[in-house]
């Protein structure tokens, strides 16, 4: 099991931690398996989306912003019952194959860390299964 820091800086933020998940595999040997990102917060999550445009991941966070506004008339009172909904609504875990010793990601998709209550100090574990390349026979 691996564990990946992250710090956030903003209340609502998407970040992208595509080349520290890709450099655990890279590192582990593994030839073919799967990668599980598991995040052990109850206001924050775990996506794949697109990557390459930073205005998709500023996209989805005023979407889910409008859809379950901070302020709202909640029964949880701590001031981040919205926080926990959109965790609910992102999901906390996700499943990536690795084949040819890579993550396989399409060509746009990158890993984002969702942080709904922050700045925090947070962290993803990671759980690499698989075959490793075995040596070549001379």
């Amino acid at each position: 099991m691996h564990s990946i820091s992250i710090t956030t800086r903003r209340r609502n933020e998407l970040v992208d931690i595509t080349s520290q998940v890709a450099e655990l595999v890279n590192k582990s040997g593994i030839s073919s398996g799967s990668c599980i990102l598991y995040v052990p917060h109850t206001t924050a999550g775990v996506t794949i989306n697109e990557s390459y445009d930073p205005d998709v991941a500023a996209d989805i966070i005023a979407a889910l912003n409008r859809l379950v506004p901070a302020g709202a008339d909640y029964q949880h009172t701590e001031g981040n019952a919205d926080a926990h909904i959109k965790s609910v609504l992102v999901g906390c875990s996700l499943t990536i194959p690795v084949e040819n010793g890579q993550l396989a990601l399409g060509r746009w998709q990158g890993i984002f860390f969702c942080e709904f209550d922050g700045p925090r100090q947070r962290r993803c574990l990671v759980q690499l299964l698989g075959n490793k390349n075995k040596p070549q026979e001379e």
